[in-house]
């Protein structure tokens, strides 16, 4: 008999996110691996950190976090071949992944690579794009809206042709994008009816109007546009942006 491989979804970053089902895996797993820095900690560990229990075995996959492109075939091959061997030992695996696995999530590279030998059991997550909308008050999308999402590093022309098909639009990935995709944005005359959110569910949480946002952005960092049918309010009261900002600061 071999164990079981787990893709669980920790959300966004609030623990309190995690869903009932995750939580029941992540306690009963003898190992759990996760994808982490080679300098600072994990943030898929840092979700989890309170329902781990003593006496697990974890199993960092440690990622180059680079500007410049890294041998990640390389990095999941060796993953990959180390859990192989734990698996094939009868042990269950639980690996984490923020936001959901199979949503531009890391889990699916081990998946590709393992799900033709061994059980595997997917939990989906709450991913950042959902929790934007619920900090934004603000739905996402609504009858026939199509909603597009769009990498931020894509170049200026396919993001704006996304954006000219698309009713609403979540914009992730942004990070050093930023001032880029806000210029494209204002071009299109869509700056107004966008929200800047960053670090959704935490404590450093920030958002407010696009027009607002200046400076950097961190990785962790969204852009939700809405341009459809529906008459819903473009842009965050004062009031909520500020209180977000002062909240984040703190």
């Amino acid at each position: 008999m071999t164990g079981t491989l787990y893709g669980l979804g920790v959300g966004p970053g609030d623990p309190e996110l995690l869903t009932l089902k995750a939580h029941r895996i992540l306690r009963d797993c003898p190992v759990v691996a996760y994808p982490a820095p080679d300098t600072g900690q994990s943030f898929a560990r840092s979700i989890a950190a309170r329902y781990l229990r003593a006496g697990q075995k974890e199993y960092p996959i440690v990622v180059p976090m680079r500007i410049e492109r890294f041998p990640a075939r390389d990095i999941y091959d060796t993953a990959a071949r180390d859990l192989s061997r734990i698996l094939e030992e009868g042990r269950d695996v639980a690996v984490l992944c923020e936001g959901d696995p199979f949503f531009y999530g890391s889990f699916m590279y081990l998946y590709e690579r393992l799900a033709g030998r061994f059980d595997c059991e997917i939990v989906p997550g709450v991913s950042s794009v959902m929790a934007g909308a619920a900090a934004l008050g603000r739905p996402l999308a609504a009858r026939n809206d199509v909603l597009t999402v769009i990498p931020g590093p894509l170049p200026d022309a396919q993001i704006s042709e996304r954006l000219g098909s698309a009713d609403a639009v979540a914009i992730i990935k942004i990070g050093r994008h930023f001032g880029r995709i806000k210029a494209l944005l204002e071009r299109e005359g869509l700056s107004g009816n966008a929200g800047y959110l960053e670090r959704i569910s935490l404590a450093q949480e920030r958002i407010l109007p696009l027009d607002e946002a200046e400076g950097s952005a961190p990785y962790f960092s969204m852009i939700l546009v809405y341009k459809g049918a529906e008459n819903w309010v473009s842009s965050l009261p004062v009031e909520a942006s500020r209180f977000a900002a002062e909240e984040g600061a703190r």
